[in-house]
């Protein structure tokens, strides 16, 4: 399933009278990323508050010559579709979304909304939910983010969805497909008199064994789409 990841970064906290900044977006396909993101800066038409500026480092003179939103809506809404839309505290992202978008006299947003701080929230009672501290919890490097920004954002909290929907290894159910767990199983004739054959559950299966040329593509998958996860450098 086609989902999108986004972040903002505003010029403040008020939905009223500020504005959004900055937009980056990360496409996952079954919860593993294409490779396929949009990024924009944006033009404000106003100052950018100090506290702001502070936390994600964009400041007047960046944004000054970046297109307006309405410049970029159309290539926007291409890209996110009718694919849910995946945010940390996504009622803000999606407040100041909306309001753009009436500005420029756009309808608001239909897609579905997946708030990743509620999920966190629901998963990981007790602990800290900010994206800092739900990488760190993972275990997704965090050294790149001396400020936030909305695609590094977006990119991280692509990890930490795949995270608290069970890892990279949530659907890779062995009967059903999808998110459904994989069945247990009892393995006999599996010592190389069989001719390749084994018995699962009663019922004799070929196995199959990956070769060093498949291990090595899987390899440079992970460290080409996932280079800060914790798989991306595993031997596993």
């Amino acid at each position: 399933m086609r989902e999108i990841i986004f972040d903002t970064e505003t010029t403040g906290f008020g939905v009223e009278e500020h504005r959004i900044i900055e937009i980056g977006c990360v496409e996952m396909d079954n919860q593993l990323p294409t490779g396929k993101t949009f990024h924009k800066y944006l033009n404000p038409q106003r100052d950018i508050d100090f506290g702001a500026t502070k936390v994600h480092g964009i400041t007047n003179e960046k944004v000054a010559n970046a297109p307006l939103f309405a410049d970029i809506v159309d290539e926007l809404l291409a890209f996110f579709g009718d694919a849910p839309l995946v945010a940390h505290n996504a009622e803000f992202d999606f407040s100041f979304m909306n309001m753009e978008l009436k500005r420029c006299g756009r309808e608001p947003l239909k897609n579905q909304m997946i708030d990743t701080l509620v999920i966190a929230r629901q998963k990981l009672p007790g602990q800290r939910h900010n994206l800092d501290a739900l990488c760190r919890f993972y275990g997704i490097d965090l050294t790149a983010r001396t400020y936030h920004g909305a695609l590094l954002d977006a990119q991280l909290l692509a990890d930490v969805y795949v995270e608290l929907n069970g890892g990279l290894q949530a659907n890779f159910g062995l009967e059903g497909g999808g998110n459904q767990a994989a069945k247990p199983m009892v393995f006999s004739g599996f010592g190389g008199d069989t001719d390749g054959q084994c018995k699962v559950s009663g019922r004799a299966t070929q196995v199959i064994m990956a070769t060093a040329e498949e291990i090595e593509s899987h390899r440079a998958f992970l460290a080409k789409f996932v280079p800060n996860h914790k798989w991306g450098s595993s031997e596993q």
